[in-house]
């Protein structure tokens, strides 16, 4: 039995598969940061493929969920950052996940073009630390984009 001053996510710790809570629910006790961001990890659904990690506030996660196009906070621009609007590489929504106390979503998603990161590579995570040395693992697959994320 669940105490009623226990958090969401305590609550949701002792549940058993198929269990449930409402969204809006858990969208109330969502632990943005200061600026109002959640860390968002963007995985590729089919082959496990980490490809980004950026940052979503309430209106970028709720158009993502609404729409199944993955929608940003750009911290540079200051503004929603539709992925893929001026690239043409594009993020379907496949299923989100937050994590066990609701401070990361993953976001399993259908790449749709083959860069998610705006240098051009598949993934943002191509600075390997190998030793002293920190190594490029990935070569650009589109040209090098310019614009700020």
């Amino acid at each position: 039995m669940q105490h009623t001053n226990d958090t969401i996510w305590q609550q949701l710790e002792g549940f058993e598969v198929g269990q449930s809570v409402a969204f809006t629910d858990v969208l109330q006790q969502l632990p943005w940061n200061a600026d109002g961001l959640i860390a968002a990890i963007a995985q590729q659904h089919d082959t496990g493929d980490v490809l980004m990690l950026a940052w979503m506030n309430q209106p970028a996660l709720l158009e993502t969920l609404q729409t199944q196009h993955v929608c940003y906070w750009s911290r540079s621009r200051q503004q929603l950052w539709r992925k893929g609007e001026t690239s043409g590489h594009w993020q379907r929504l496949v299923s989100a996940h937050l994590d066990c106390d609701g401070d990361a979503i993953l976001l399993k998603i259908d790449q749709i073009g083959q860069a998610a990161c705006h240098t051009g590579r598949r993934s943002c995570f191509y600075n390997q630390v190998q030793g002293e040395r920190v190594v490029v693992t990935i070569a650009p697959i589109t040209p090098q984009k310019t614009a700020s994320i």
